[in-house]
């Protein structure tokens, strides 16, 4: 696709993970940096009806959830080589371990950081079950494999690396020797590097404008 790729963020959000992706393909985009209140709630609405960020306007197609921001880049793009074949193993794993973190894994950890610890009967109507359940899943794969899908890394890793880095950076996530080491092969990354500079440096930018 030849479209625009126009990517709407705020370097304090989600955001940073698209931001990674968008890096790691290699495609040029515009970004537009969004404040948080008013400017995330009048005419943005058309793109994202909740008022959050991130979002991504790939010419006429309108995408939101970082999950599936960062699947359909990698669709989209399929030159960066960051999607495994249709119907293998390895897409199997990249669904799945994307999925599994956006749902269960995200779930398990916001709950936990608010305080909401639910009791052994509650656990059979939540669909992580426990904190620890949810763990000791994702740590079982990533002990097996250095990347989501296996020896290849993909979009996959993108987004369940975010939540491994930034669960390890805030202390949201136990800090197992299977996720320090799946976090130790992703951090350095150039494109993860860059990223990171980019929205970093536009806080230290907002912050030096309040001061």
């Amino acid at each position: 696709m030849s479209a625009e790729l126009v990517f709407y963020t705020n370097p304090m959000s989600r955001g940073r993970m698209v931001r990674w992706m968008l890096e790691e393909l290699g495609q040029p985009y515009r970004a537009e940096i969004l404040g948080y209140g008013e400017a995330m709630k009048g005419d943005y609405r058309r793109l994202n009806p909740m008022g959050k960020v991130p979002a991504l306007a790939h010419g006429e197609v309108i995408v939101t959830e970082v999950a599936a921001i960062c699947l359909y880049l990698a669709d989209a793009f399929p030159q960066a080589g960051l999607a495994p074949a249709p119907a293998s193993t390895e897409r199997g794993a990249y669904y799945r371990w994307t999925f599994f973190a956006a749902g269960p894994l995200e779930a398990a950890v916001t709950n936990r950081a608010l305080g909401v610890v639910p009791t052994e009967d509650q656990r059979r109507f939540v669909g992580y079950g426990s904190y620890e359940t949810t763990l000791d899943a994702l740590e079982s794969h990533l002990a097996a494999s250095d990347y989501v899908t296996g020896g290849h890394f993909t979009a996959a890793d993108v987004y369940v690396g975010s939540h491994v880095g930034w669960g390890l950076q805030f202390g949201t996530l136990e800090r197992r020797p299977a996720f320090e080491a799946y976090w130790d092969r992703l951090k350095d990354r150039p494109a993860a590097v860059r990223a990171r500079e980019i929205d970093d440096a536009l806080i230290a930018k907002a912050k030096q404008g309040a001061a």
